[in-house]
């Protein structure tokens, strides 16, 4: 009889494309994974594994039998989240990964509206861009993230995974209160195209985001500054060194020498979601974290996202 933390290594192995980065995925060393894998090959009576160079491969077996696993996994873990939880009383652990702005302005709130509840529910967070947060939660690495979609970079979610709307978020760009454009009641980016830039790093979603806004003319931005912080940007604003694109979720009170000014045509916004495995969908770890999420969201009149957005 086939193991099932020998399966849960294969899928690690062929998910994370190597048996080191299956261990740092798993939490266990590589010479454990190695352990895993030998011991499924006995059990089941084929190689999965082949070397390729100073990497492996799966073979056509081990293919096969990694779609089994994810399979066999995926119904264990639905039954576990469902049948086997109490749907009144959520507990455990939940890994929950969200954007930095989302844990400011969202799952700090919600921490600490669990706090107050009658739940055995604890919560770990982990700050991630959106693309590394689907990932996380892809791969069984977290149970729930909660992500942004902007209206210029679409964000690609997996097939098993699922997707609700949370609340919209809009972005404004911000400047010192000597800028010539600082009076404006909004901007639009033609005003823009010779502002010196404090931005997210290159590759960052919100980085893509403020080099969306010049495509079709020809341009892009000049970036002098690249840091992941908004506080930074503000600060960069606040010195006069540059202009920034940041958005209102989680944005710390601007100090008196800052005005942000909204962007138009178009409207620079992101929509907000969470998303999760659709194995867990009933799980009500999933189901109480998301209503606290929404709660959050109405009591910070964050708007719905439209219908027509997605």
């Amino acid at each position: 009889m086939i193991d099932i933390s020998t399966l849960r290594a294969l899928v690690a192995v062929d998910q994370h494309g190597s048996v080191v980065a299956a261990s740092e995925a798993m939490g266990y060393s590589p010479s454990a994974v190695s352990q895993q894998i030998k011991k499924l090959e006995k059990q089941a009576g084929i190689a999965v594994l082949e070397r390729n160079g100073r990497g492996v491969l799966l073979t056509e077996r081990g293919v096969a039998l990694a779609g089994y696993g994810r399979r066999i996994l995926g119904e264990l873990e639905e039954l576990q989240a469902t049948l086997l939880a109490d749907p009144e009383k959520p507990s455990g652990t939940l890994r929950l990964v969200a954007f930095s702005t989302a844990c400011r302005g969202l799952v700090g709130p919600m921490l600490g509206r669990i706090a107050t509840t009658n739940s055995e529910l604890e919560v770990s967070v982990l700050a991630e861009d959106p693309r590394e947060a689907i990932q996380r939660v892809a791969t069984g690495e977290a149970e729930l993230a909660v992500v942004h979609n902007w209206n210029s970079v679409p964000l690609v979610i997996p097939e098993n995974m699922a997707h609700e709307d949370l609340c919209l978020d809009q972005a404004d760009v911000l400047l010192n209160v000597s800028h010539p454009l600082a009076a404006r009641t909004a901007v639009e980016r033609l005003d823009l195209l010779d502002e010196t830039w404090v931005s997210t790093p290159a590759g960052a979603i919100c980085n893509e985001a403020l080099l969306q806004i010049f495509a079709g003319l020809g341009r892009v931005p000049d970036i002098r500054v690249y840091d992941p912080d908004f506080s930074t940007h503000i600060a960069m604003v606040e010195q006069s060194v540059a202009v920034a694109l940041v958005p209102r979720l989680g944005r710390p009170p601007l100090p008196a020498g800052v005005v942000a000014v909204p962007v138009v045509n178009p409207v620079q916004q992101r929509a907000v979601g969470i998303v999760y495995r659709k194995t867990m969908a009933a799980s009500p770890n999933i189901r109480h974290t998301v209503r606290l999420l929404r709660e959050v969201a109405a009591a910070e009149e964050l708007p719905p996202v439209p219908t027509d957005s997605q």
